[in-house]
């Protein structure tokens, strides 16, 4: 059976939010939208998303580093938001894994987001129904774009491409072979929910230079500087309060 996937790269997310903005811009006008934005330029900004990006820093200083998590609907294998919702609203495809929900059943109860360990669903507060990410579904199976683009906007938009798309149930997939060969997981495991959704590991990246290479020879800021003569006086600058003289 097909499960289609989102495999996210920590190693090469920027947090740009560029995945956050495209998805918006997509889904307000497709057939998920429009998402609303209440107060959106007051003190308490709320707004639906399909998909956020979090940043924060781990280890201690000196040694800390910013991580870019994205986070949005893991398509999970055994969802718990479908067997909660009392009217069927929540449900996941057969023919492509996906999980989504139908907004004329919906009927904004809440009880899929407590029922969700990882926190993605968010309430429409205009519409009143449950929403999520959809994985562009009505983008990827358009026979209306070229077939290059019948992706996530969040996966077309990515400037780094660390956002990979596929079937994971396909073991010659770009997602499958990612997933395999560099280590990929699963959020939260433990609760049995079997996410589609993977993420490629941060990767510790060691720099080897020589401390004669950190001095370029060759500094083309030097080129033209003539080697003052012996006991001579400094010359002054003007980013050089004591030593100028006029």
């Amino acid at each position: 059976m097909t499960q289609l996937a989102l495999v996210i790269d920590l190693n090469v997310c920027v947090g740009c939010q560029a995945c956050v903005t495209s998805c918006k811009s997509w889904n307000t006008s497709g057939s998920a939208g429009a998402l609303t934005d209440v107060r959106p330029y007051d003190e308490n900004p709320a707004g639906t998303f399909f998909n956020r990006v979090q940043t924060f820093e781990v280890g201690e200083f000196p040694s800390t580093q910013t991580v870019h998590f994205p986070k949005s609907c893991l398509h999970c294998e055994d969802p718990p938001c479908v067997p909660v919702c009392p009217t069927g609203a929540s449900y996941k495809r057969a023919e492509d894994g996906i999980v989504l929900v139908d907004f004329d059943k919906c009927i904004g109860c809440g009880y899929c987001a407590w029922a969700c360990p990882y926190g993605v669903r968010e309430l429409d507060e205009q519409r009143q129904v449950m929403t999520k990410c959809t994985l562009c579904v009505d983008r990827i199976h358009s026979t209306e774009l070229p077939e290059a683009d019948r992706r996530p906007a969040c996966v077309m938009a990515c400037p780094t491409n660390a956002r990979l798309f596929g079937d994971v149930h396909d073991p010659e997939s770009e997602v499958s072979t990612a997933i395999r060969e560099r280590g990929g997981y699963t959020l939260m495991p433990e609760w049995g929910t079997q996410p589609s959704n993977h993420y490629l590991p941060r990767r510790r990246t060691v720099i080897n230079i020589r401390d004669d290479e950190l001095v370029r020879a060759d500094n083309p800021q030097q080129i033209d500087v003539v080697p003052p003569a012996p006991g001579a006086k400094p010359r002054s600058t003007l980013d050089d309060a004591i030593n100028f003289s006029g």
